[in-house]
């Protein structure tokens, strides 16, 4: 009898740490419309105080360059969570940081792809302390990244950072930034005049909305986006955008460091149609890629040769002039307190999802480059945004390339109609709960009003 008591004690101890517990660490889901909150009145403010981008003194000039940043030795694969951080061992093809640099006598900008599953926030604590050595600042920084899910891990701490990307690494962290660096600086030592043209090709055959599983959806950006550099010697370089999931390789082929298919594309894009590309991930939450082949690497072979037919017959109709309009907007974000949800409309507190994920700033990117302007997004930003952006940038006679992974990562964002289907993108990875949709899309607008007024 004494035994059953001390039992019942101790069970009865436990079931109140249990409630203790979730009573500190859920909430509900916090419906308030977004407009209403003190976080979209502090990024408004922001966006409003943003200053006139300066007129410029020459036509614009660039230089392109890459550094290989493949680590001579095995680290996690970056990627799906289920490979839980197992080490790749085989080198499919070498990982690189490309640089493109612009200056128009009154900006500077570098433009940044990185052969990685996304721009890591570690990576760009660590570049705002050392671009200073490149004469630039982050605010004169667009990053983009292939999004490739067979690259190198080992660069988020924390434990969502060890299921994305395994185990943490600081050398890696340092041998990213110290690429980008190297890439920056070999990219300012040929700069020259160029002409700046602009061609984009319809590949949507090559992709399908994964949230179609839960229900209709809408048209996905099925475009393949070019922006070509030329200089008077004839040299060219080509920056690529599509919103396919690099995601060909199934999870069991976690032993294999590779690009996927935007680097079997950017080499073949290579011999063929420019001296230097850069791929960069598009609008590409919720896209998955229509895979066709036998094997991953048949996969692969087939996609991005077919991609890169497309461009082929695409550049030589391009036509590049000289211009000078060239600026770039950075405008941090506020977001609503953190909402990953667990439990019906239950999510944890803020300070459970910082002690597991961290804390990384996370800005709104709009670079101009000539009659262009690319949106950047730290997040996978969902393809079915972009036609809401095409009624604005039709008006304003620019060409629009939208972009995932610019610095931090806040998850998915796809459109708010999405937001209570229990589908991947919409649940477990919407981190910062309703009508970020509509708030993203807000701030994009603004930052493109604001660039090309």
């Amino acid at each position: 009898m004494k035994f059953v008591r001390i039992f019942l004690k101790v069970l009865l101890g436990l079931v109140i740490l249990i409630l203790l517990f979730l009573a500190v660490s859920l909430a509900p889901v916090d419906e308030t419309p977004y407009q209403q909150m003190p976080y979209y009145t502090r990024t408004k403010e922001r966006l409003t105080q943003l200053p006139t981008p300066p007129a410029a003194k020459t036509p614009i000039r660039a230089g392109w360059a890459k550094a290989n940043i493949t680590p001579p030795y095995s680290t996690p694969t970056g990627g799906y969570g289920a490979r839980r951080g197992k080490h790749w061992h085989v080198v499919s093809d070498s990982i690189f940081a490309r640089a493109i640099v612009l200056d128009n006598g009154s900006t500077k900008v570098a433009m940044i792809g990185l052969d990685l599953l996304i721009t890591p926030p570690t990576v760009v604590e660590a570049l705002k302390k050392r671009l200073p050595e490149v004469g630039l600042r982050w605010e004169n920084i667009y990053t983009g990244a292939i999004h490739s899910h067979n690259s190198m891990g080992g660069w988020a701490p924390g434990l969502v950072g060890q299921l994305i990307a395994g185990g943490y690494d600081e050398k890696i962290v340092t041998r990213v930034t110290e690429g980008i660096l190297a890439a920056i600086r070999a990219a300012q030592m040929n700069m020259a005049p160029v002409q700046v043209g602009y061609g984009e090709v319809d590949a949507s055959d090559h992709i399908y909305n994964r949230i179609g599983s839960s229900g209709p959806t809408g048209p996905l950006d099925g475009l393949i986006h070019l922006l070509k550099l030329k200089k008077a010697s004839g040299e060219s370089a080509l920056l690529c955008t599509f919103s396919g999931h690099a995601t060909l390789y199934e999870d069991s082929m976690w032993n294999y460091l590779s690009r996927d298919y935007p680097g079997s594309l950017v080499d073949r894009l290579e011999k063929k149609s420019a001296d230097f590309a850069v791929f960069m991930a598009g609008a590409v939450g919720s896209t998955g890629p229509e895979a066709r082949g036998k094997t991953d690497f048949q996969e692969i072979r087939n996609y991005a040769g077919d991609l890169a037919l497309r461009i082929e017959r695409t550049v030589p109709e391009i036509q590049t002039k000289s211009d000078s309009a060239l600026s770039i907007l950075t405008l941090p974000l506020d977001l609503r307190e953190p909402h990953p949800r667990v439990i019906g409309n239950w999510r944890v507190r803020p300070w459970l999802f910082y002690a597991v994920y961290g804390d990384y700033p996370s800005d709104l990117k709009a670079l101009r480059i000539g009659q262009t302007v690319l949106l950047g997004t730290p997040c996978d930003y969902s393809g079915e945004f972009v036609a809401d952006f095409k009624p604005l940038a039709a008006k304003k006679g620019i060409n629009l390339m939208i972009t995932s992974f610019d610095g931090g990562y806040i998850g998915y964002v796809t459109p708010d109609k999405y937001y209570n289907r229990t589908t991947y993108e919409t649940r477990d990875m919407n981190w910062f709960g309703p009508y970020n949709g509509a708030y993203f899309e807000e701030m994009m607008m603004g930052l493109l009003e604001k660039i090309k007024p």
